[in-house]
């Protein structure tokens, strides 16, 4: 059977193609994942450093007064 043949051909999708193409969609979702998780984390990351140490405010917001440990 030549690819085109197999283009041409109606009948209903096997186990296997049906296997195949939830390999890659796990697999699309999967990298997704993984690049969105680096980026949401480092957002995160500077989001976290404005609170404790906004601009033009000499406070160090994330460190405690009493005991000077990083809360």
């Amino acid at each position: 059977m030549t690819f085109i043949n197999m283009l041409k051909d109606e009948a209903g999708a096997s186990a296997a193609e049906y296997a195949l193409l939830l390999a890659i969609v796990g697999s699309l979702i999967a990298a997704s994942a993984v690049a969105l998780g680096a980026n949401i984390g480092a957002a995160m990351d500077g989001a976290g450093a404005q609170i404790c140490n906004p601009p033009g405010d000499g406070d160090d917001l994330c460190t405690d007064p009493q005991t000077g440990a990083d809360i």
